[in-house]
């Protein structure tokens, strides 16, 4: 990878491109874009109706001629046509209010992610209209905007819940020594609300309610009050809509499940660490970063099953685009923990 160093500038653009959201950070600006990743288009011209928040309040209630769609899944681009529209609107909206013409990006990814897959992201953003693209390793974007220091030789443990993956990593000296990328995260927890209501409740709602509740009333550990909330569905025995009354509890229990599997995958990385860098994360403790972090308590239940402390990143939802632009402020200290590409601009 030949990175022309002396060519970053203060146009250059840093992005988490996840499942759920996509946040957008300016160097020396900080996060100046933050929108769901949905895209609305017409069917039959194939152009671009909304995107973001707008496009997310037409899920579920769009007429024939119009598809709003997520087109990433598990953190990589599922419907290549809508993601580089999306993005090219996107990009267009914050070249244009900040002047940036044709910027640099350096974009998170899943640590997972295959070659084709990375040369699909690139090809995405080339056609959005950007100069030049790198990746770096989403842990990694993740665990500079926490602010640990990724490059001492000791270990640092970050979980990253997006809204497609959870990608748990050890990092020391600049790379990532042990990691689990496991596709269970906000999206899945969504979907284990939808399916508890309809099996015990016998009411469907939609994911965007399962995703407020999950807001609202989700808690990883036993509510020490209950709260409770009234929604609105679909009756699964007479088809008609119906008002139920759901309670934190029941909140609790259906996101057992997908918060189980995301420990285990903590818990494995755990035992494959090296016994020294071990040592380091039981003083140095766990952070959370992504969406996921917010959950309530979760970082109580991290710390009970692992033993180790366990804190949730200052802002938590940013810390994949904010890593990504400290590493375009300091690219000659950094250029190393971006991900080597195929690609010589």
């Amino acid at each position: 990878m030949n990175i022309k160093l002396s060519n970053f500038n203060s146009k250059d653009i840093g992005m988490d491109l996840g499942t759920a959201n996509i946040l957008i950070a300016l160097k020396g600006k900080g996060i100046v874009l933050r929108e769901p990743s949905v895209v609305a288009l017409d069917k039959v011209s194939g152009e671009i109706i909304a995107t973001g928040k707008e496009a997310r309040e037409m899920l579920g209630r769009t007429p024939e001629n119009i598809k709003a769609i997520k087109p990433m899944q598990d953190g990589v681009i599922a419907d290549f046509t809508a993601t580089g529209l999306m993005l090219k609107n996107m990009l267009r909206k914050v070249c244009q209010k900040y002047n940036a013409g044709k910027p640099r990006v350096v974009v998170g990814v899943p640590s997972g992610i295959t070659d084709v897959e990375k040369r699909a992201i690139e090809e995405a953003f080339l056609q959005a209209n950007a100069r030049e693209v790198y990746l770096i390793e989403e842990p990694m974007a993740a665990a500079i905007g926490a602010g640990l220091n990724v490059k001492e030789a000791t270990g640092n443990m970050i979980i990253d819940i997006g809204g497609g993956t959870t990608e748990v990593a050890v990092i020391s000296l600049g790379g990532v020594v042990s990691s689990t990328s496991v596709r269970v995260a906000g999206n899945e927890i969504d979907e284990s609300i939808v399916e508890y209501l309809k099996r015990k409740k016998g009411i469907a709602i939609g994911l965007s309610a399962a995703e407020d509740l999950k807001i609202e009333l989700g808690c990883a550990l036993p509510p020490v009050s209950e709260i409770t909330k009234e929604i609105r569905g679909r009756d699964l025995d007479t088809g008609l809509p119906r008002n139920e009354i759901v309670s934190s509890k029941d909140i609790e229990h259906a996101m057992k499940k997908p918060i189980n599997e995301i420990i285990e995958a903590i818990i494995n990385t755990l035992s494959v660490t090296p016994p020294e860098l071990a040592s380091d994360i039981i003083e140095n403790g766990i952070y959370l970063a992504g969406g996921g972090a917010q959950i309530k308590s979760l970082d109580n239940l991290i710390a009970q099953k692992t033993g180790v402390q366990t804190y949730i990143a200052d802002t938590p939802l940013e810390c994949v685009a904010i890593g990504a632009g400290k590493v375009l402020e300091n690219i000659d200290d950094l250029k190393e923990v971006l991900l080597p590409t195929e690609r010589r601009y």
